[in-house]
């Protein structure tokens, strides 16, 4: 996921009507026409970033650049508090991870500076931490700081979560050239560390992050518009997926939809693309795409195997927009 710099369905009025993305699901064989095309709820100045569908519970999960709380929206839009904390400056991603019984939600944790109420000069920008939730009752059951880490760094910005089989989450930081890892303990490490992965100071570098289940991570970086394949077994022998002829700059959140097959979002492009793979993610071709219009969408969630596209709209919030957007929503995304 990726702050604004320079993110699908639903044309938007002047105020702004963000579509919500929705979250991932475990029956993506079981298409549900019945589902909504899109769901869209009020809450004025909100800013998700991030969203999970929770299956169990039938609600999307909702982070927050500006409030740092965590939010469930139903279908019919109505919006309550599911998990809040003095920690959490401001939510990013989110990851469910409800397998092998762990029944948890992630939150990257990051301080843009837009929380009024929690930022600090010592946070600002140097926030890179996750929390951990029950994901029935909300109750925060753990915190790892991950920037600390690496205290000497310029900048900090946890963004976006995935977790393995085994139920290790992997972090990604766009204002350093780092992935985190936290295993299934919740004991932090770098996991991975090259300055090949930096971005420009101020630039969102590494973004949207998936597990493969043959063992590797795809992972965006926004400046560059590109897509990295990382061995779990061996990080450092990283490389660049191939993407001939396709322009991917802004890319953002990341789906899999099945092994052979990745959907991005490029935010500020206002496009999903559905990429396939032939070589096991050494090279990607574009077989979709699907037009959001400047909403900036964000990322990507999965429900009843359909994906949902957030609108975030957080190119309204770096510039300050005034009155701030009050719509958020989910739209299904048609290819």
């Amino acid at each position: 996921m990726r702050f604004p710099s320079s993110s699908l369905l639903l044309r938007l009025s002047l105020g702004g009507t963000l579509l919500l993305a929705t979250a991932a699901c475990d029956k993506d064989n079981d298409v549900d026409d019945d589902d909504p095309s899109q769901v869209t709820f009020t809450q004025a100045g909100l800013y998700p970033e991030g969203t999970q569908y929770d299956d169990d519970n039938d609600r999307f999960l909702v982070s927050s650049q500006t409030a740092g709380r965590i939010g469930q929206v139903k279908d019919d839009g109505t919006y309550s508090q599911f998990a809040d904390d003095a920690q959490l400056v401001s939510t990013i991603g989110l990851r469910l991870d409800q397998a092998s019984g762990r029944n948890r939600l992630l939150a990257a944790v990051s301080d843009p500076g837009y929380n009024t109420a929690r930022t600090t000069a010592t946070t600002r920008r140097k926030l890179a931490a996750v929390a951990i939730f029950n994901a029935n009752t909300g109750a925060k059951t753990g915190y790892v700081d991950l920037g600390g880490l690496r205290p000497n760094a310029a900048a900090h910005f946890a963004n976006d979560i995935a977790v393995d089989g085994a139920g290790n989450a992997y972090v990604t930081d766009s204002f350093a050239p780092i992935i985190y890892k936290i295993d299934a303990q919740g004991v932090a490490s770098v996991f991975l560390e090259n300055a090949a992965l930096a971005a420009p100071s101020g630039a969102f570098g590494l973004n949207g992050i998936v597990y493969h289940p043959d063992g590797y991570l795809l992972v965006a970086k926004s400046d560059e518009g590109a897509i990295f394949k990382v061995p779990l077994a061996t990080p450092s022998s990283f490389t660049k997926v191939t993407a001939t002829g396709l322009t991917l700059t802004g890319d953002d959140g990341l789906q899999l939809t099945d092994n052979n097959t990745l959907l991005v979002v490029c935010n500020a492009q206002g496009q999903v693309y559905r990429l396939s793979s032939t070589d096991n993610f050494g090279s990607v071709s574009r077989t979709g795409s699907f037009t959001t219009g400047a909403v900036y969408p964000t990322t990507l969630a999965r429900r009843d195997g359909q994906s949902y596209v957030l609108y975030s709209y957080l190119n309204a919030l770096q510039q300050m927009q005034s009155p701030p957007v009050e719509k958020f929503s989910l739209t299904r995304v048609a290819f």
